[in-house]
């Protein structure tokens, strides 16, 4: 079951603040992806298959010394299905070659055997 967990996170404000904070989710078990999101930066997004979220929102809280754990959603997995009419054309056929009848005479005068 893939999870989407939004951790709000108060004191990424730098780029090295908002790394390492991707760093310590990505080492999470069954994390496949990470993102920054929020209007001020400040919230991560992880998804992932049967990731701990509690777990996750300690070792933020650990190193920020706040982080909130604001959802935890299944994630439903986008399939995009494009049904495309497929038409068939049938090209005519042209011949290149002139077909001419070749004349057939039922009695040979001459025979070659």
């Amino acid at each position: 079951m893939k999870q989407k967990i939004v951790i709000n996170v108060v004191k990424m404000n730098c780029e090295k603040c908002k790394s390492k904070a991707m760093k310590i989710a990505v080492k999470a078990k069954g994390v496949t992806k990470v993102e920054i999101q929020g209007e001020h930066k400040d919230q991560l997004v992880v998804i992932g298959d049967e990731v701990d979220s509690v777990k996750l929102t300690r070792s933020l809280r650990k190193e920020f010394q706040y982080a909130n754990l604001l959802s935890v959603q299944e994630e439903k997995e986008k399939k995009e299905e494009k049904k495309e009419e497929i038409t068939l054309m049938q090209w005519p056929t042209v011949s290149y070659y002139q077909q001419y009848p070749i004349p057939c005479d039922p009695n040979p005068s001459c025979s070659i055997m």
